[in-house]
This record gives C-alpha cells, structure tokens and sequence, in this order.
C-alpha cells in the first residue's frame, strides 16, 4: 500500500531488527564478512556451525576471540543466533565478552531470548551478562521472547530470574503489545497469567487490538476482543483497530470487529473515510461490504473529494459502477468546485462518462475555472467526451420539456451516448458522413446547429477540435451524429427531419437530394417523406 494513507508505526525499525537477526542465524557469510582475514572468516563460521575443532584450530592460530564483522558482530553472537551450544560454551570457557552489541545494540542475552535458546540463555546469566540490557530500539530479553513466541525464555525470565522487565520501548510497546502485533496466540496467554496484559497504547497510540488487526491476526483479534473495552479507540491519527484493518485489506479482522460492534463512520484526522481507501484502490469486495454496513458515501476527504470522486480519479469503473448504483450523491463538488464528471471528462474516460451521464449527473455545474464538464473535455481536445456530453445535454433538455407527454417507452433506441457503431444506422451514417464531407459548405454546420438548437457552448465545443481549413468536414459530421443520437432516442422520423432542417438553412436542392437518396435504400427505420 502506497503511503497515501498516514499509518505511523515502527514498522521500519522492527523490520530492519528482524531481517537484522534473520541474517546473522543465516549461513550466508559474505556480507558480513568482507573486512575478515580467511582465518577470521574461517573462525566466525566455525562458530555458526558449531565447529568446535574449527574454533579451537583458529585460537591456536592467535584469531581474537572477540573479533567483529562490519557490523559489529562477534563469534559469539553468530553462535547465538545459530542455537550453537557447544560453540557457545567453547566461547564462553574461552571468556568471550558476553556484553558486545552489534550496530543494532543486539547483544548475546537479547539474541538467546529472541532465538529462544535456554540453556544458552542460563549459560550467558552464569557469565554476569547485563539481564537488562536492551538494543537500540529499547527491547529488552522480555520484548525479543514475546515477539518471537518464545515461551519458555518468558517464563524463566519472570519466574526464576524474577526479573521485571515488563517495561516500554522507546516506541511505547510493551511485550504484549509486540505478542499481538505478531499474532502469537500463546504468548498472549502466557503473558496475561503473567498479569502482563495491557489495555494502554504506544508512543502512535496503539492498543495491542489496534497491533493486531493492522497485522491480520484473526485469532488473537478474537481473544482480544473478549476482553476489550473499547473498540472504537483511535490512535494519535485518529484511526481505529477497524480503520487499520480495513487499510491493511483484512477481510476476516474486518469482519470480526464489525460483529463486535465497530463504528464504521469513524474517520481518521485525514478525513479519509474507508470507502475513500477503497475508491482509491479499486477494492468492490470492501466498498460492498462497507455499504452494506451502511458506510456513509457521500462523505469528503481534507480535498472535498467524495468516494466516487476517487473512483472516477484512479479510473476504477467497478468501484464507481457501484457507488452509482447505491445511489451515492453524483454531484459532490471538490475543492476546485468539480463534481466527478468534470473529472472523468478530464480524463477522457468514455466508459466513466458514460456511467455518470446515465446517473443524470449536473451538467451544468462549473468549476473554479468557469468550465462545465463540456467546457473541460473541450479544453482537453477530448472529442469523443465532447459530443456525448453535447447528446446527453440535448437528451435531458428534450426530456424537461416533454417529460409531460412522454410515453412509457419513447424508442427501441438504446440510451447509450458513447459513438453508435451498430449495424441498424449504418446506412444513415454513411449517407450522413457524404453529406458532411461532399455536400455541406463551410458555413451549413453551424446553421444546421443552430437550426437544431445546439447551444453556443456545445458548438463552441465542437469548434475546439482544429485540423486545417477542411475542419467544417469534420465539425458538420459530429453535429449531424449527435442530431441523429436525439432523433434515434425521441423516436422521430430522421428523413424529415433532416429533410426539414436542410430546407430551414435554403438547402432545398440538397434537401431533395438526401431524400431521395435515403427512400431510395431500405434503411433499418424503413422510414420515408410522403
């Protein structure tokens, strides 16, 4: 997930301890091993594999027992990480330093408790290493066991050493906050006989069940939640346990806590709703499940953008088919005083368009910049989007007006504005192209618009498209389709009708001309001028 949604966490610093300590268990030496002589190379690798007569050989051959990698890592410590127990007595009988720390401030106890090697773990205690010591991040032997389901290490700690290290890292977590977060089901147990567990929250305002939905963790959220207070807490970002396990795309967390009685409406200090989440991400499964909840659609992130504003904005038809569909408002308007066609228009996405001009979108409504969505695809030079704007606005207009006389069905004609490709017009658009491209002057275009009532603007819109002198051409072959896309929908005689508007612009010739042409072809309205 791209960082659109502001989670602050120690993610990072956890990650890099983690993979720290996954490479020094690893056999893989090379790159911790580069400023070694062979012999000290030879040494540190002895101790990763529990070579005794390998350790002993070097020793002989004057190798420091104490000598560190580039990163500051002993042969102790590599014997550590490895559960190399005859090779960690061998070290320590050889009075190896037991409290160096690597560039992570991981020392030999810390490695024992997070591998979770006991014995090893008693031997380092025996040799007066420091219980308390912690790494850079402020974990402690306590903190390394809990977060890597050591048990065992977590018992000796607190019952025989009686040692109490049940304190906060320098990121505010406490050992059960880390059990949580890395869905250690057990330890959550162990640590509450402990009477370890924890309602308080980290440095980021974490609680353990925030930590553990953000992290997925089904069944320790549900052991969790038997015990939990208060479900709708919210972190320093304002985001609850809820929040972060719908943004970390965790159906089943989401699911158990909206049984537990999660409040959906609950937004983060961003004002970045989850449906805003899933807008943007194109998620149908988690826009669905949030509606059914009953997630409020129509509300506005810190720019004014509504849900669909996002959908339409990262060209997500599912997802803004769907917020159609439910009915969301469509004509929300962002902070640059846009609603989503202003965007999809914008963007030349015909099938967006098409969904928005369907939901009876406002035409009509401007942005800061003065333009209508018709004004915007102009500007853009996106003339598909232009003239489906243009037959939509003549479609509502025709409609206003005889929404009084309007039959139950008006045409078979499909209500469609995208370009018709369908083989039922295809001998009216060939003799419609002719006529734009052979017959029309240069000036017949725009008095036919006129004559039609196309508006200034939607002529203005056509005219944006330039290609040279011959431009009329093409101008008068999207006036005449878009005409043809009303005449098709409000079920009118196209001949006369063309027919008409010729002989209205003193084309009378050419009038006659077409429709003789049209009657002389079986066309798929079979319709003539009497």
């Amino acid at each position: 997930m791209s960082k659109k949604y502001s989670l602050r966490s120690s993610f990072g610093s956890v990650k890099a301890l983690t993979d720290a300590a996954q490479e020094i268990a690893s056999k893989d030496e090379k790159p911790q091993l580069e400023i070694l002589l062979p012999i000290e190379k030879t040494f540190l690798t002895a101790a990763k594999n529990n070579n005794v007569g390998n350790l002993t050989t070097c020793l002989n051959q004057n190798v420091q027992i104490n000598i560190k990698t580039e990163l500051d890592r002993t042969a102790l410590h590599f014997a550590v990480a490895n559960k190399s127990e005859n090779a960690v007595t061998f070290l320590l009988g050889h009075n190896a330093r037991v409290d160096i720390k690597d560039k992570h401030g991981m020392d030999a106890l810390l490695l024992a408790a997070w591998f979770g090697h006991l014995n090893i773990l008693k031997m380092l205690i025996e040799k007066g290493v420091d219980r308390k010591s912690t790494n850079e991040d402020g974990l402690n032997a306590l903190h390394c066991a809990a977060q890597n389901n050591k048990i065992s290490i977590v018992q000796f700690i607190v019952k025989d050493l009686q040692l109490d290290l049940n304190k906060p890292t320098k990121n505010g977590k406490m050992p059960y906050h880390l059990a949580a977060e890395y869905g250690h089901l057990e330890m959550i147990g162990t640590l509450r006989e402990l009477d370890y567990n924890t309602q308080e929250k980290d440095k980021d305002g974490n609680t353990a069940l925030h930590l553990a939905a953000r992290s997925g963790h089904v069944i320790v959220l549900e052991e969790l939640l038997q015990e939990w207070n208060l479900i709708d807490e919210v972190n320093e970002e304002g985001e609850t346990a809820f929040y972060l396990a719908a943004v970390e795309s965790h159906p089943e967390c989401v699911s158990l806590l909206l049984e537990a009685g999660s409040d959906i409406n609950n937004f983060p200090k961003s004002n970045l709703s989850l449906l805003h989440v899933a807008a943007e991400r194109g998620d149908c499964s988690l826009a669905s499940l949030l509606i059914e909840a009953g997630a409020a659609c129509n509300s506005q992130n810190h720019r004014k953008e509504s849900p669909l504003h996002l959908a339409v904005k990262f060209r997500h038809m599912a997802v803004a088919q769907l917020f159609v569909e439910s009915l969301c408002d469509v004509n929300i308007l962002d902070e640059r005083n846009q609603n989503p066609l202003h965007l999809a228009a914008e963007l030349g996405r015909a099938d967006l368009v098409e969904l928005l001009l369907k939901a009876n979108i406002d035409l009509k409504q401007k942005d800061k910049q003065g333009k209508t969505p018709l004004g915007v695809a102009a500007r853009v030079n996106h003339i598909i989007i232009v003239d489906m704007i243009i037959k939509a606005e003549r479609y509502y207009a025709w409609k206003e007006d005889n929404q009084d006389r309007l039959p139950n069905k008006t045409s078979s004609y499909p209500l469609t504005f995208k370009p018709d490709h369908t083989t039922q017009t295809n001998q009216l658009r060939t003799i419609i192209w002719n006529l734009a491209h052979h017959e029309l002057k240069p000036k017949d275009w725009k008095r036919l618009a006129t004559n039609w009532n196309f508006t200034e603007e939607q002529i203005k819109g056509i005219e944006e498209q330039w290609t040279g002198a011959k431009s009329y051409k093409e101008h008068g072959h999207r006036i005449l389709l878009i005409w043809l896309h009303g005449i098709l929908l409000t079920g009118t005689n196209p001949v006369k009708a063309l027919h008409e508007g010729l002989i209205n612009i003193e084309q009378k010739n050419l009038a006659e001309k077409i429709r003789k042409e049209i009657n002389g072809v079986q066309s798929s309205q079979k319709c003539t001028v009497s």
